[in-house]
């Protein structure tokens, strides 16, 4: 086609559309500060004010939980319910959404409404579940503010089973949509979909990259087919175990959701996958973001092509039942392929009656079908334990099966405390991270008591601060797990973790508890944790001149061994720190990219962590109290020292090792102090060079305490949803 005679675009053309397009493809070891910057305000259409737990509380609850069971048999034209339900569809839809999250980091899950944006709008496991979104657009749009899209995904999905005679142990709501692709979440290192390049040894499904849970790019879980596509049921059960262990799930779990998952609907693959169209996002604009469409039949119904398999797992694929372990148990089973080329295995000689109706022909009834992972349940010996109890009592594995349904929907929603609406389950369910709530109140001057108490009490400030940070550092806003609240760094396995250096803190808690026993009035040692570092850091700002307050909110928990599950928390363990300049071993991720990441789960800002850091070196909180990136003649104060040194052109910068540093004065050749690549970062990239540089001027000495103590507060307060709005 000649475009010659076309006019020359009037904008930068591709400037805005081409995503592997950027000013900063000239430098790729750069390093990227966008991850601190995720979720920008300037997405978001809601007003500053908007509170979603508000809105929530408007909502007519029981009136949309009967609208989405309505809308499960309103079969719609231009894409058919199988049997005339939709309970399948919305059932993958919510798991989907769900399934994604991973305890390494806590990223992933419902929690966001993600699913909405690339890349998982159009990842291959999630084919087809766009028609399920655009099913509940009436529904969402009917509602609207009330119900987020990420509660609006898993209620739908709780509905469903619900509609098809299932019993859900409960929903509880408070996911807060995003407004824009979380492009900095890492879903792996391959660069094409369905790769595999994650495995340090191809050949041990354990050597999965950490923190990633699924085995392939563009997979919630495992390959239906088999690993690698190739069945072998016995490696399968090898590869769900790891995969659903980094899900947060237990054997009785994996055999329960993958066995109740698949009691309903079906799987869709009678055509040829090759000749499908593009994922949502990179469909013509015409399609207004629907993908995958397929051109060949009517494209839906009967020529439905989404994972490439074929069939129903049961007798009655729209209503709760019993036959998935009725069939698994009662027939042999053989490989064959799907019409669109994918492996199964089908039942031999499997009497009529057994065999479901087809989806959408009717009186028709066609062979159904098990994916390799449900072979496992039948091959592997643990898994088959496991059904075999489930297939003999129903009613325990209907029961096990609600409570692993809510905790694969709610893994990342965080303490009960978050939960909104009337379904929520009474039980305080122990991967909940429960905490017992306080009775006892503090008034000024009883917190002011105590602050003196704890200053004069032996420990210096250093231990208090660090104690301080090293309690309520280990908070996630991926998942809301950790933090100051529940004082869990007194218990297994946090009293044991290196980087809380176990001898310091014993020194420490053990001074608290005899601090808290001679009080009239009993305060939680979470409580005397996060003040007495509160109170350390106010002391410090006011011997640099700085007369300030550090706001305290009294009301934590102290929580119990039995409330804790040991093991579940060994993940938030940390194993860098670069606020406290500390690294475990060498890792071949550089320590200023460990440093972004840990200030994104903590919920920080690049100049929140920019004032941290100048306050946390001056203040000499290092771990093992070693005094890189101590730039500071007034150790112990709170001032802007830090910033002040480091953009002094009278010091140059001398490499000693790959995370050491001098740093010699010009004049006398004589090394003044020592830096990690964690400080000098702050001088050399430029965005975090402006920050130094503000915090630097002398005009802004007391402006850079204000934002210390502010980020300061935001930490211990972080994991306090009680003063949430």
């Amino acid at each position: 086609m000649d475009t010659s005679k076309k006019g020359k675009c009037p904008v930068m053309h591709g400037a805005n559309t081409d995503t592997n397009s950027s000013v900063m493809s000239w430098w790729p070891n750069a390093l990227n500060l966008d991850i601190l910057h995720q979720h920008d305000t300037k997405t978001n259409p809601m007003a500053e004010n908007f509170s979603y737990r508000e809105e929530f509380s408007k909502l007519d609850f029981e009136g949309l939980k009967a609208d989405l069971k309505k809308l499960m048999t309103d079969s719609k034209d231009w894409w058919p319910a199988d049997w005339g339900h939709y309970g399948g569809l919305m059932i993958r839809m919510a798991w989907h959404s769900a399934g994604t999250y991973r305890i390494a980091d806590g990223r992933g899950g419902s929690n966001t409404g993600n699913q909405r944006f690339a890349p998982l709008n159009s990842w291959p496991d999630n084919v087809n579940l766009d028609k399920a979104r655009r099913l509940l657009w009436p529904i969402k749009q009917k509602y609207g503010n009330k119900i987020s899209w990420a509660d609006l995904f898993i209620l739908a999905g709780n509905m469903a089973y619900e509609s098809m005679g299932f019993k859900t142990f409960g929903f509880g709501g408070g996911r807060e949509d995003i407004w824009h692709p979380e492009k900095d979440i890492y879903w792996g290192a391959e660069k094409e979909w369905l790769g595999k390049d994650r495995y340090s040894d191809k050949a041990d499904e354990e050597t999965l990259e950490n923190p990633l849970a699924a085995v392939q790019m563009g997979l919630i879980y495992v390959n239906p087919e088999g690993v690698d596509g190739k069945p072998d049921p016995l490696k399968t059960a090898h590869a769900m175990r790891v995969t659903f262990k980094r899900m947060a799930m237990n054997d009785e779990e994996t055999v329960a959701l993958t066995a109740g998952g698949h009691t309903v609907g079906k799987t869709h693959g009678n055509g040829d996958a090759s000749i499908l169209g593009p994922s949502p996002e990179g469909a013509p604009i015409e399609q207004q973001g629907f993908g995958w469409m397929n051109p060949k039949g009517k494209g839906n119904a009967e020529h439905t092509v989404s994972s490439g398999l074929e069939g129903a797992w049961t007798t009655h694929p729209n209503k709760w039942n019993n036959t998935y372990f009725y069939l698994l148990f009662t027939y042999n089973w053989e490989l064959k392929k799907s019409p669109a080329g994918a492996w199964q295995w089908e039942p031999v000689n499997i009497k009529e009656e057994d065999k479901p109706f087809d989806a959408h022909i009717a009186g028709v009834r066609k062979n159904p079908m098990m994916t390799d992972a449900d072979m496992a349940l039948k091959m592997d010996p643990e898994y088959r334990k496991i059904s075999e109890r489930f297939y003999n009592d129903p009613e325990y594995f209907a029961k096990v099966f609600a409570r692993a349904w809510f905790k694969l929907t709610h893994r990342d929603l965080g303490p009960i405390s978050r939960y909104l609406g009337p379904d929520v389950p009474k039980e305080d369910l122990i991967w909940q991270d429960p905490i017992p709530t306080v009775n006892y109140t503090l008034s000024e001057s009883e917190i002011e008591e105590l602050k003196v108490k704890l200053l004069n009490c032996g420990l210096t400030r250093a231990e208090l601060i660090n104690t301080a940070w090293d309690s309520a550092r280990t908070f996630r806003c991926s998942d809301y797990r950790g933090g100051a609240n529940g004082a869990r760094i007194r218990l297994a396995p946090q009293t044991e973790w290196e980087g809380n250096e176990p001898k310091r803190l014993e020194k420490v808690l053990n001074k608290f508890l005899e601090i808290q026993a001679g009080l009239s009035k009993k305060v939680s040692i979470a409580d005397l944790i996060v003040l007495a570092g509160s109170a350390a850091v106010e002391k410090a700002a006011h011997e640099a001149g700085v007369k300030i307050k550090v706001p305290f909110s009294p009301g934590r928990g102290d929580a119990t061994a039995e409330m804790t599950d040991a093991e579940s928390f060994s993940v938030l363990e940390p194993i860098h720190d670069g606020y406290r300049n500390w690294l475990k071993k060498d890792y071949a991720v550089k320590s200023e990219e460990l440093l972004l990441d840990r200030t994104q789960l903590m919920g920080l800002t690049a100049p929140e962590m920019t004032v941290l850091i100048g306050g946390m070196r001056v203040l000499a909180t290092n771990y093992g109290a070693t005094k890189h990136g101590v730039f500071t003649e007034r150790e112990g104060m709170l001032t802007n020292d830090f910033f002040v040194n480091i953009t002094n052109m009278n010091y140059m910068w001398k490499p000693v090792s790959d995370n050491l540093y001098n740093i010699v004065d010009r004049k006398t050749n004589q090394t003044k102090w020592t830096a990690t690549r964690v400080d000098l970062v702050f001088g050399s990239n430029s965005i975090l060079r402006a920050y130094a540089e503000h915090y630097a001027q002398n005009d802004n000495k007391e402006k850079f305490v204000n934002d210390f103590v502010n980020a300061w507060v935001k930490v211990m307060n972080a994991d306090r949803f009680d003063l949430k709005k």
